[in-house]
């Protein structure tokens, strides 16, 4: 792993030096408009902002919207597999998906049950860019914005456009990554007059997976079965692997329809639809074991044959956005109003008595849908000389609901029975938000903002059925916060930026934290907590970015982070615990980021982070005081290059991720096993190349050196993708 990452940076020292002397070019700065909720060019945006465009996507090796993200300082983005909807962009060491924003084209796409986002039904080809602004930003965004905000732009077509995509891939060795990889897209944009735009387009995915998820038992095969090897926990304890649980296949296809009306210059109107079906499941299970005669064994002792199902599960999602923008006199104005509908959100699992078998037999189905409404205002103008106002309201209403379903059939989510548990609630918040950007000189301007938000929690309620039955009803509930930040960039030199901010940000507690009550197999009972008080940050960084030699930048940031009322899971007794505000933790590192371009052709990169993320006061555990974040590696690089002259195009791209902690103990050291989370050295590379004026071929490969390691479950090898590319 050392070798291989010394190799990358070796690589891109000699190329810099090799091409120091380069020719200076002249490159429009990037417009950015996340970090100010206006236009702003991102050298003089107040906070650490990285911009990935629609060309480095299709430079790279780039398959999702969030692992886009991979190779951006300062980011981690944990993603088990690139079959799972669900990942999670952490930025600078505030951890968990839900503490960090994610809207698209304004519309927040965290789910109204427990702050997560799918990664579905965003095609890559309908992006512009995403911008990623890092810091606390409820100031501007209100809750979830505590590490940050990625916003993910869509594009409008200047002309009439077709394009045609279609591609296949595997993995390596066939059963080591997602074998027959399937990938179609189809896309029609056009101008249709000088005032109206139109893009619809359609994407399908599919793959028959790999076996990831291992059967691991901490009971001994008997005498005479043979088959299985030795392993431990992540904790060090023994266990054995007695098999998998089969190929994890999936398939995600969705359509997604944009349009644009400009009644003038200055007054346009956008709406979006996009609807988004993925759906999971596993395949036959294969057992290791055999017994004397060589036939194979999935039971023995107390391992029954149950204990290789899995599950299936599915999510269909329709989002809705629709947004004006007019001017009148000076003043800028935007309201815009969004529907994240998670309609269908449900996985099965597995019953675990002998009933249960590989093929059926009694199981459980849950259920999860909620939507989130958002309706938003926004208003811009000069004020004085030296003052540009932006100032608005928003309005926010998180719904969501949980059911549980006994299954007759495990294998089969329509043999639905009885209603054996049922949740939900209600979230809504009110705010005011203004944010004054002042130009104290020309080459220095301050940014003074606070967000007020006022959230209530309401029809909250919680019933089981049958065994261990209760009905539970939550009065309705009151808070709110205050969010100021204050910015500060000064450009004593053209090539010189600093920038120092200080500010603080909240995250209301979630429908599955405040009310999913529920009762695990064992008879043991989880709480939610309807009296839950928001999570706060209190944060500051300071930074600079330097240009270098010709084409050269290079920038570093320190930040610190102090979480105060996080919201932890306690154990109350053996049979119970409770979700509370206990904790208090902190975080800080540094970002170091170095880029050199050579004319329009070739650019090269690295960065580094260092977060030291730890808990600092928790009295529901005392033992994870002073002990290490959960999921968040101490140590990330990215280093890369990207290639574009004439037909060829061409990147590679190299990520290093630390050792991460599932455990909030950190006692998880033992590294290589399934559930671990190991630290790996993984590369990325492409080759494309215009056959024609309209037609383009490439190929990909994913983990180009075959690292083996463990997120949780087995990551999946190497794996080659071909794709051929019309566009008329």
């Amino acid at each position: 792993m050392l070798r291989k990452s010394l190799c990358f940076i070796a690589l891109f020292i000699l190329a810099s030096s090799a091409f120091a002397e380069e020719k200076n070019v002249t490159r429009l700065e990037d417009i950015v408009v996340t970090a100010t909720r206006t236009e702003k060019m991102i050298e003089t945006a107040p906070g650490s902002v990285n911009v990935v465009t629609k060309k480095e996507t299709e430079l790279r090796n780039v398959k999702t919207v969030d692992s886009a993200l991979n190779a951006l300082p300062g980011v981690f983005n944990r993603r088990q597999s690139l079959m799972d909807t669900l990942s999670a962009v952490s930025l600078r060491g505030i951890p968990e998906q839900k503490r960090t924003l994610i809207i698209q084209d304004g519309l927040q796409l965290n789910s109204a049950y427990d702050g997560g986002v799918a990664y579905t039904g965003i095609p890559l080809e309908s992006i512009e860019r995403i911008e990623v602004v890092q810091g606390p930003f409820s100031s501007l965004y209100g809750g979830y914005a505590m590490g940050g905000v990625v916003n993910v732009i869509t594009r409008m077509p200047d002309q009439r456009e077709f394009t045609l995509k279609s591609g296949y891939g595997s993995s390596w060795n066939r059963g080591e990554s997602f074998d027959d990889l399937q990938r179609y897209y189809i896309s029609y944009g056009d101008k249709l007059t000088e005032k109206f735009r139109l893009l619809v387009n359609y994407a399908y995915e599919e793959t028959n997976g790999f076996p990831k998820y291992l059967n691991v038992q901490s009971s001994m095969p008997t005498a005479g079965i043979t088959g299985w090897s030795a392993t431990t926990t992540n904790q060090g304890a023994a266990r054995y692997i007695i098999g998998d649980k089969g190929n994890n296949t999936w398939r995600d296809d969705n359509v997604n329809l944009k349009a644009r009306y400009d009644f003038t210059a200055t007054t346009k109107l956008s709406a979006s639809f996009s609807t988004s079906r993925y759906k999971y499941n596993y395949e036959e299970p294969h057992t290791y074991l055999r017994d004397a005669s060589g036939n194979p064994v999935y039971t023995y002792g107390s391992v029954r044959e149950s204990s290789f199902n899995s599950g299936l599960g599915s999510k269909e999602i329709d989002r809705y956005n629709l947004k004006l923008e007019t001017e009148f006199s000076d003043v800028k104005t935007q309201i815009s109003f969004g529907l994240n509908h998670q309609r269908k959100s449900w996985y099965t699992t597995s019953g675990t008595t002998a009933a249960t078998t590989l093929t059926g037999g009694p199981g459980k189905l849950s259920s999860s849908p909620n939507q989130n409404y958002n309706l938003d205002l926004q208003l811009t103008m000069p004020l004085l000389t030296r003052h540009i106002l932006t100032f608005g309201g928003s309005y926010k209403l998180d719904r969501a609901n949980a059911e549980e379903f006994d299954l007759t059939n495990w294998t089969d989510e329509t043999t639905t029975t009885s209603l054996t548990y049922n949740a939900g609630g209600k979230n809504e918040t009110y705010a005011l938000f203004a944010q004054d950007e002042i130009m104290i000189r020309g080459n220095l301007t301050a940014y003074v903002g606070f967000r007020q938000d006022w959230w209530k929690t309401f029809d909250g309620y919680a019933n089981q059925f049958g065994t261990g039955a209760f009905a539970d009803t939550y009065d309705s509930r009151n808070d709110s916060s205050f969010s100021p930040k204050v910015s500060l960039v000064y450009k004593p030199f053209a090539a010189t930026t600093l920038r120092t901010s200080w500010g603080q940000a909240f995250r209301a507690p979630t429908v599955y934290e405040l009310y999913r009550k529920w009762i695990s197999s064992t008879g043991r009972v989880y709480n939610g907590n309807p009296d839950l008080k928001p999570e706060t940050v209190t944060a500051w960084d300071v930074g600079v970015t330097q240009g270098l030699w010709k084409g050269a930048k290079f920038s570093v940031t320190y930040f610190e982070n102090r979480l105060k009322d996080l919201i932890y899971r306690k154990t109350v007794s053996s049979t119970q615990s409770d979700y509370v505000n206990a904790g208090k933790a902190r975080s800080k590192g540094v970002v170091l980021d170095l880029e050199q371009r050579f004319d329009q052709w070739l650019r090269l990169f690295a960065n580094f982070t260092y977060t030291d993320a730890r808990i600092r006061e928790n009295s529901a555990k005392t033992a994870t005081v002073d002990k290490r974040l959960t999921y968040l590696p101490k140590k990330l690089f990215n280093v890369g290059a990207e290639f574009e002259k004439g037909r060829l195009a061409a990147s590679i791209t190299g990520r290093y991720v630390d050792k991460r902690y599932s455990n909030d103990e950190n006692t998880d050291e033992v590294d290589d096993v399934f559930t671990s989370y190991d630290a790996f050295f993984t590369a990325e590379a492409k080759v494309s190349c215009k056959i024609l004026d309209n037609a383009k071929i490439s190929l990909a490969v994913d983990n180009l050196f075959d690292e083996s390691h463990f997120e949780y479950y087995q990551a999946p090898g190497r794996l080659w993708f071909a794709q051929v590319e019309l566009k008329f």
